[in-house]
């Protein structure tokens, strides 16, 4: 993972003063910035060049000197000259970080594009690299954030010393707070200026409820792309106090999660089980029974081949809430990454999912029988099976020159591709890539895009 170069932090401006030394339109553009705090914001300039009406700002037509540093907090340099390099040394030397404006080595901090929703403020950084950028991340957060978040941060402020008496329990007292700023009532509350009623009235549900009983999310996580994971997804992540995930998960999408959240690797791969799945069942029964909530994050879809009906069925039993967050399975991934059209009107008329592993001949047969008549398999399979299962279908019927692809690592980056037919794949010698793989076969699968791909080859056409 990259490292950042800079630390984000708050600067603490009230009672003190933002320093700016320049009179052109850079300086009128960190003025603005500037006037969004309840700092006291003070313009040096020999020379005015633009109007600062209409700002709360002290306009002062001289040169800076050393004493107009004190008491403040920070300073931005926008004059490129003389005065601005001996205001440079002047704010070093009174120990204010000083920020020269498009001159990110004179820098010590950068100013981040910021989302305005006081007390609540959201800083978008690029560490000067790309300013533009972080303007178009603020204008999407924007976009996203109601205009009553700042309301609702003040009213969760006001309503600390009342939380804290009702609810000692730290773990309590953050899931109030969750279903504070959550809750669709409690902005329409706002509205109706009736939000500390409506607060008064939720934290009188909770402290009854004495912080109420756990849940088990049971959370698909996709094919490991962070990006692929649902809003919902990151939403529970962010409210779960336990995160039990399974290894194929990749570290970011765990690290999705709150900070203090514990973790929990259960560890399933192919042959080392540190869990077993009764072990597992157990586990996140227990940790919802001492009231926490539960993120169960399985790669892929929890209900397709994520053994989720066990751990349903154990959480039923003991009574427990739970809930099913669906994700991106491996095959769905692998049909985006190839742009392979599974149906497709007069080729093929359905998509079966089905895994190898564990296999009997009936099966298949059985699959054999819904390739032959036109539907696509998308097998979940290892390469230490794919030949065999490929002659085994051609031995069912399947035609040798059935179309087939395989996708190892759908969905992300180190993705590999491979193309060729259900007789290739039964003769042939290649060696895929380490990871999960899914094989398509069916005729649907030679109208995707696998221009990148590696050809599968049969032994004697590469001996030819």
């Amino acid at each position: 993972m990259a490292r950042l170069n800079t630390f984000p932090v708050s600067v603490k401006v009230a009672g003190r003063r933002i320093v700016i030394v320049g009179g052109d339109g850079e300086a009128l553009a960190k003025a603005r910035l500037a006037v969004k705090t309840s700092a006291e914001v003070v313009v040096f300039a020999a020379e005015v060049e633009t109007d600062f009406s209409g700002l709360e700002v002290t306009v002062i037509e001289r040169a800076v000197e050393a004493a107009d540093f004190d008491n403040a907090a920070l300073a931005f340099v926008a004059d490129h000259g003389p005065d601005g390099a001996r205001a440079l040394e002047m704010a070093r030397a009174a120990g204010v970080p000083v920020n020269e404006v498009d001159v990110p080595e004179n820098c010590d901090f950068f100013t981040p594009a910021i989302v305005n929703r006081a007390p609540i403020s959201i800083a978008i950084s690029s560490e000067g690299d790309a300013p533009v950028l972080a303007r178009l991340v603020r204008a999407r957060i924007e976009a996203m954030l109601s205009p009553r978040l700042g309301e609702l941060a003040q009213l969760a402020g006001a309503m600390r010393e009342k939380v804290a008496a009702l609810l000692p329990d730290g773990v309590f007292r953050r899931r109030y707070y969750e279903a504070l700023v959550t809750a669709p009532a409690i902005e329409g509350a706002l509205a109706a200026d009736r939000g500390e009623a409506a607060a008064d009235a939720l934290l009188a549900l909770h402290a009854e409820a004495k912080g109420g009983e756990g849940v088990v999310w049971l959370i698909g996580a996709g094919p490991g792309a962070e990006d692929l994971l649902t809003l919902r997804a990151q939403r529970l992540l962010q409210e779960a106090d336990v995160i039990v995930h399974d290894q194929l998960v990749p570290g970011a999408v765990v690290e999705m999660g709150r900070r203090d959240a514990e973790r929990i690797c259960v560890g399933k791969a192919k042959g080392h089980h540190s869990f077993s799945q009764a072990q597992i069942n157990t586990l996140i029964a227990r940790l919802a029974r001492e009231g926490k909530k539960v993120a169960r994050l399985k790669s892929g879809d929890p209900m397709v081949f994520g053994r989720a009906g066990e751990e349903i069925a154990a959480l039923r039993k003991a009574g427990i809430e739970y809930a099913v967050v669906p994700g991106v399975t491996a095959a769905l991934a692998a049909a985006a990454d190839t742009a392979t059209p599974v149906t497709l009107r007069k080729v093929s008329s359905g998509f079966v999912f089905a895994t190898a592993h564990g296999a009997d001949d009936g099966d298949l047969q059985h699959w054999a029988a819904l390739a032959g008549s036109g539907l696509t398999l998308g097998l979940y399979m290892g390469k230490s099976i794919a030949a065999d299962v490929a002659r085994r279908l051609m031995e069912h019927g399947v035609s040798a020159a059935m179309p087939v692809g395989i996708v190892v690592n759908a969905g992300r980056a180190d993705k590999a591709l491979y193309a060729g037919t259900v007789g290739a794949l039964a003769a042939g010698e290649i060696e895929f890539v380490d990871g999960p793989a899914v094989i398509f076969v069916g005729e649907a699968v030679a109208q995707g895009d696998w221009a990148r791909a590696e050809t599968i080859a049969a032994v004697a056409e590469r001996v030819a």
